[in-house]
């Protein structure tokens, strides 16, 4: 590579936050809205979020339209347990397929083992509300299923609920077979690599499980 070429590093499941020195993609039905001549400006009032510009729709679990190890770093955060096992697996096959050689990965997702303790010491403490709170701080509970036409609305637009929870040792098993090495868990803003100083937030990190690795 010569001083010339730029380097890429793309960020998924990105939300609102998308630095412009990212590649920035996200999957909400109401990006792809948004990015429809027209019809994204006259829903403008409508749509309860507005996406930066610089915001492309991709889904991680298809492919994002980038070329073959030609990604230098990769991030996602509170992504992954958005989706289910079997597009989780999908989603880290396409993550490794993008990146170069010697590219890393870094992932921030709510942590399995940090709630689970948390709910056996609520249980050892007598508390008799352990498993509500349990289920409202995974997102694995639903308190109130809306039914009828918003429902149908609401499921198709939001997706806040989690649907697969991990710990570190899953999680690095899943990276493992995939074929990442140099797996390990990670801290905000630790990388080698100084470009994930501008994508990733210190809060996104707080009690969460973070592992970064390298294709």
């Amino acid at each position: 590579m010569t001083k010339l070429e730029k380097k890429l590093y793309v960020q998924y499941g990105c939300g609102l936050s998308a630095p412009k020195d990212w590649a920035n993609f996200d999957v909400s039905p109401t990006l792809r809205i948004q990015k429809i001549p027209i019809l994204g400006g006259l829903l403008k009032s409508k749509l309860n979020t507005r996406f930066p510009a610089n915001v492309l729709y991709g889904d991680i679990i298809k492919g994002l339209p980038i070329k073959e190890s030609t990604c230098d770093g990769l991030y996602c955060s509170h992504t992954l347990a958005h989706l289910s096992l079997e597009d989780l697996r999908c989603a880290l096959v396409n993550s490794y397929i993008i990146l170069k050689p010697g590219g890393i990965f870094r992932c921030v997702l709510p942590d399995l083992e940090y709630e689970a303790r948390k709910y056996i010491k609520d249980l050892d403490n007598g508390n008799r509300l352990a498993s509500i709170h349990f289920l409202n701080s995974t997102l694995l509970g639903v308190n109130k299923r809306t039914r009828g036409v918003k429902g149908f609305i609401s499921s198709f637009f939001g997706n806040a609920n989690h649907l697969w929870m991990w710990d570190y040792l899953s999680l690095s098993e899943e990276l493992k077979k995939v074929g990442f090495k140099h797996i390990r868990s990670c801290e905000f803003n630790d990388s080698k690599d100084s470009k994930f100083k501008s994508v990733e937030e210190e809060a996104r990190f707080n009690k969460a499980l973070a592992i970064e690795c390298i294709k």
